[in-house]
């Protein structure tokens, strides 16, 4: 405390010795005595708020700015603080689409500290508007920048607000009244509504990708019966003895195959459009729902320094009222003009992740529906040029029925006893005869041409067997 109290002292006599220089020189000088005598008071309040200022760590830099008023004679900005109660003037917003937002250099919580080269300290908000106003064409801004790292703004007082905010969010307006939380007109926001769509037309996708997946499971599956189907036709083609049999059974059994390769081949055709829907389903719809979160992150952070402004407003406002100093607005009110610099940021990065929603919805949207319509064409084109193929290629075929040279290629059964077994049977449990007759066993080859061929009819009268004997024998059935 001493060493601040000698500075004091020191600033003191500094001021009164450009004050008695001031006073001394009045007469010699070409300025009125009304402005140096302004000139030593603003020099005394300049060393008196420079004393008593509490930057919180934040740095400023000067400079100066000239601006092109609109035609409505504005330039953009809004100020706040000033006399009776602050020692500085700073900017509270900027606005949108306006000379100082087009230029950039001015922002929220920067200090004005001069129009047009006259210096505003200790001036109120009211007069500093005058000034700027009353000139003509142009303005030129002096500025103290403010250079404060926004992670400062954000305090465990705007944490529990963005907490505020996603719990009414979630709640009715009549709820919300009777637990008495406010609803900002933003909580109702329809693109935050967009994440259930999202979440609708991500089913649909799923459910379209295990349905592709089944379908086409299911035509792999038929194409290896085709091809089993095929092999069992060729090979029993190779056994028969008969041209007219092996032909025909090496026919259709060859057409299987094929048609097992045509399935195939559609498989490959059709199989990337899994990868094309897969892609839609976990990288774009995805993608979306990740920035309309952020740009819900980003719209209650902007909301929780929107109402930390007013809270401090009103603070100010209840000071004021009562006619008592307040610590924040009398050391610069730069925690004030820190929070109103995170808020324009966080209002410019809401803004942004906004934009960025609108378009990727739009695109989102347009593209849903173009891209399902597409994959829905190639598969359903795919099963049609499948099925052509394999109509053309067992289209106006005859291949059965066959005929067959039934001698030679009949069962025969062989008896224990020698000889053919010849004459009427008084039973049929004589055929059964364990003693008289030779088991047959299930490995026979069926096709084989047996030795011998005897027919007895009913009337024990042999029957002449003719070379040559040919009878037509559907392997297909009748359907």
């Amino acid at each position: 405390m001493e060493y601040e109290d000698e500075l004091y002292l020191e600033e003191v006599k500094l001021v009164s010795m450009w004050s008695d220089f001031y006073g001394g020189m009045h007469k010699y000088s070409m300025l009125p005595i009304y402005d140096l005598e302004e000139r030593r008071i603003q020099d005394e309040m300049d060393a008196y708020y420079s004393i008593f200022e509490d930057r919180m760590g934040m740095t400023i830099t000067s400079g100066s700015i000239n601006l092109e008023k609109n035609d409505s004679n504005l330039i953009g900005i809004s100020i706040g603080g000033g006399a009776k109660y602050c020692p500085c003037l700073y900017v509270v917003q900027v606005f949108d689409n306006t000379a100082a937002s087009r230029d950039g250099t001015l922002q929220s919580g920067d200090e004005i500290t001069g129009v047009n080269g006259v210096n505003v300290k200790g001036k109120s908000k009211q007069e500093v508007a005058h000034l700027i106003q009353r000139s003509e064409g142009s303005v030129t801004i002096q500025y103290n920048k403010l250079h404060a790292d926004p992670k400062q703004g954000k305090t465990l007082d705007i944490a529990l607000k963005k907490v505020k905010h996603r719990l009414v969010e979630n709640l009715s307006s009549s709820t919300a009244d009777a637990l008495g939380l406010s609803r900002a007109i933003l909580c109702n926001d329809s693109l935050v509504k967009k994440l259930d769509d999202l979440q609708r037309t991500e089913d649909m996708y799923q459910s379209l990708m295990d349905h592709t997946k089944r379908l086409l499971k299911a035509f792999f599956d038929l194409a290896m019966v085709y091809k089993r189907f095929g092999d069992v036709f060729c090979e029993i083609g190779v056994r028969e003895l008969q041209q007219s049999a092996n032909e025909a059974f090496n026919q259709f059994g060859e057409s299987h195959r094929q048609m097992e390769k045509y399935g195939i081949q559609m498989l490959k055709r059709l199989k990337p459009i899994l990868s094309d829907l897969g892609t839609y389903l976990h990288k774009a719809i995805p993608d979306t729902r990740l920035t309309i979160r952020r740009y819900a992150d980003a719209k209650f952070e902007y909301l929780s320094y929107c109402l930390k402004v007013k809270e401090m407003d009103d603070e100010e406002l209840q000071f004021a009222q009562l006619q008592e100093p307040l610590y924040r607005v009398e050391t610069g009110n730069y925690e004030y003009r820190l929070v109103l610099r995170c808020r324009q940021e966080a209002r410019a990065k809401f803004a942004k992740l906004r934009s960025d929603v609108l378009v990727k919805l739009e695109l989102l949207d347009s593209k849903h529906v173009q891209h399902l319509t597409e994959q829905l064409t190639r598969l359903i084109g795919g099963l049609a040029k499948y099925h052509s193929q394999c109509q053309e290629l067992m289209h106006d075929k005859h291949w059965f029925p066959i005929e067959l040279d039934m001698v030679g290629t009949t069962l025969h059964a062989d008896h224990r006893n020698d000889g053919i077994q010849t004459g009427e049977y008084e039973d049929d449990e004589e055929l059964l005869d364990t003693e008289g007759a030779t088991e047959v066993t299930e490995t026979e080859d069926l096709v084989q041409p047996m030795e011998d061929l005897t027919l007895n009819n009913s009337n024990n009268k042999p029957q002449e067997v003719r070379e040559g004997n040919f009878e037509e024998v559907n392997l297909l059935g009748d359907f």
